[in-house]
């Protein structure tokens, strides 16, 4: 029974806790998900307590945001693939023949599984430092804050801050099969005839797009 991964550096003293968290539930029982319902909580703690540091002037919708784009299953799915967690996955046979070593949404969770396990063997000084080595390129390549707003958050915040009245948004038209659904939506302004269309596989796709579209109108004017 191994004792460590190698890319964390962290030696369990008790194999079991990490043999748990590599276990998807496709196995059966003892496997990973109450490891990685503690370790996404810890991850998240962790995160926020180093943005807070990193970032002393930010607001709590900034650092919410760049949190949310650290901890997001796309950014856990990198760490996860760095680490190359996938071949240590003990998996069920449709999983494993389905591809399940390369899935996103279970090398995330194993992730936040081996976090919790770390924190159960180790406390949490020992998970916050295997935490911070293994996001910090994560945590150097992040964005700044205002860059994380979606586009519907920035306009809202450009025409407030102009003393402008809020956008509307209108649905124009939704097309397609229940599967395969296209939706198309007009972001107008209020105070003026401007205004975007866009469309989007949700509404909401297509609304973040047409404010995206007007927003970069008014500041291209």
């Amino acid at each position: 029974m191994t004792h460590q991964i190698p890319g964390i550096n962290y030696q369990f003293s008790d194999p079991g806790l990490l043999e748990k968290a590599l276990t998807h539930r496709s196995v059966g029982s003892g496997n990973y998900e109450r490891l990685e319902f503690l370790g996404d909580s810890v991850l998240d703690l962790v995160i926020a307590e180093r943005l807070i540091v990193l970032h002393p002037k930010a607001t709590e919708g900034d650092l919410s945001r760049m949190r949310s784009r650290l901890v997001r299953a796309d950014s856990l799915r990198k760490v996860a693939s760095s680490l190359d967690l996938g071949k240590h996955l003990r998996l069920g046979i449709g999983e494993r023949k389905s591809g399940g070593r390369r899935r996103a949404s279970i090398l995330g969770d194993a992730l936040e599984a081996v976090i919790g396990a770390i924190y159960m063997d180790g406390g949490y000084r020992a998970c916050q430092s295997v935490i911070l080595e293994i996001f910090q390129p994560s945590i150097e390549d992040l964005p700044d804050a205002e860059s994380l707003k979606d586009p519907k958050t920035r306009l809202q915040e450009y025409l407030q801050g102009r003393g402008r009245p809020l956008p509307r948004y209108e649905l124009q038209e939704e097309r397609g099969a229940d599967h395969d659904k296209e939706f198309s939506v007009r972001c107008s302004l209020r105070d003026t005839e401007q205004h975007a269309i866009a469309t989007g596989t949700s509404r909401r796709k297509a609304e973040q797009a047409a404010a995206q579209y007007l927003y970069e109108q008014l500041v291209n004017d």
